[in-house]
């Protein structure tokens, strides 16, 4: 069993992902919030890569039934129903809801995913679950970090490594690439995930918009067991 990362949107090759077993990590904040909203009784999540797809969808649909969502350069999207915080995701607001969602950078990762075998929602709050996800589907993986625009982010490396480690747990035979092995390795040596990613460029924006309990919130360690997967361009 091969484990591989990719490192950006960017960087993304149909050669590398092709039938592989994906899993997407954006930390800060899309996955977060795909898993947060899921757990709370979200009927699907349908992702998009633009505004307009978005909306154009969305006037299919009863107004009732679905939840606009997410954000550009981590700010609520105008006209929209929520921004990209997890926070906002309360079962009494989703709950039985599908919500069509479009960010900077977690649904462009998404959509450029559509070779692999198996696509599976990662964070740091449902880290362990993917973990033993992964085991028990035992087949070569490709993390794949969607980066902060088109560039390497600290914060969903680390979040790889940590997966990585759960997954070490249970198997110590694993074959990692190097780069795997180093997200590892630093989650090894930065087990406190705050002392880590306060470098990181995606942490600073966060904490210029004053999000700093969406941060505290996404650095939370396997507090849900769910895996969310996307498939037919849902994600359930």
């Amino acid at each position: 069993m091969k484990i591989d990362i990719i490192i950006s949107a960017d960087d993304i090759r149909e050669s590398k992902i092709k039938n592989k077993i994906v899993v997407v990590i954006d930390m800060f904040r899309a996955t977060s919030v795909i898993v947060t909203a899921l757990s709370n009784g979200c009927k699907e999540v349908i992702p998009y890569l633009t505004i307009e797809e978005t909306l154009e969808h969305a006037e299919k649909l009863k107004r009732e039934d679905y939840i606009l969502g997410g954000e550009r350069r981590a700010i609520k999207i105008e006209g929209f129903d929520l921004s990209n915080s997890p926070l906002e995701y309360e079962e009494a607001i989703i709950k039985g809801k599908t919500l069509l969602m479009t960010t900077t950078n977690g649904t462009k990762t998404l959509t450029k995913l559509t070779l692999a075998k198996r696509i599976l929602i990662g964070a740091m709050i449902n880290a362990k679950s993917v973990a033993e996800k992964l085991i028990n589907v035992n087949g070569d993986v490709i993390i794949v970090n969607a980066g902060t625009s088109g560039n390497f982010s600290m914060d969903d490396y680390i979040c790889s490594g940590y997966i990585i480690n759960e997954m070490l747990k249970y198997d110590e035979n694993l074959e990692l690439t190097d780069i795997a092995k180093t997200a590892n390795m630093i989650y090894e040596g930065n087990t406190n995930i705050l002392s880590y990613i306060k470098e990181a460029t995606h942490y600073l924006v966060m904490k210029s918009l004053k999000l700093d309990d969406d941060i505290e919130y996404c650095i939370k360690k396997s507090i849900i067991d769910i895996v969310p997967e996307y498939k037919d361009n849902k994600i359930k």
